[in-house]
């Protein structure tokens, strides 16, 4: 059986990027039944509650949805269970150094495998306040108004 390449999305949380500023990224393993594999395999997850903790310099994934595998039998998992982060310690003690100040979140943006293997990208992030939500949603809507136009201009010429 020829080995898995290349990197496979599961899940994205396309909502983090609304509602937090991104400070800093990281890929973390993840520790996983055969079940939440055999599940993962079959693209279903979602990151949308998600968060990481940081326990007595362990990192734990919480709150993430990977649904009971359909053919799994009394070994199948628990779908909302804590989930334990593989990472190098200078990572963690940085990770948690950076998350005790205020505001600061560790959230799961991406779930994917990466050469076979079940990965999570974790960002270090600070919650938006609402202003600046609607000023992003600003942004975002003003720039495709200038694409629209300058494309309506360039099929004009």
């Amino acid at each position: 059986m020829p080995k898995e390449t290349g990197r496979k999305v599961i899940a994205t949380n396309r909502k983090a990027r609304h509602d937090f500023h991104i400070l800093d990224t990281i890929e973390a393993g993840l520790v996983l039944t055969g079940t939440e594999v055999k599940s993962l395999r079959q693209g279903r997850a979602s990151l949308v509650d998600g968060f990481a903790q940081i326990d007595r310099g362990e990192v734990w994934l919480e709150n993430v949805y990977i649904p009971e595998y359909a053919q799994g039998t009394w070994t199948n998992h628990s779908a909302r269970r804590k989930r334990k982060l593989l990472m190098h310690r200078e990572q963690i003690d940085k990770l948690a150094g950076k998350s005790r100040e205020t505001g600061m979140t560790l959230i799961p943006l991406q779930l994917y495998f990466s050469d076979g293997r079940a990965k999570v990208e974790i960002a270090l992030a600070k919650g938006k306040k609402e202003y600046d939500k609607r000023h992003a949603l600003r942004e975002k809507q003003d720039q495709r108004e200038a694409q629209r136009a300058m494309s309506l201009r360039r099929n004009r010429e």
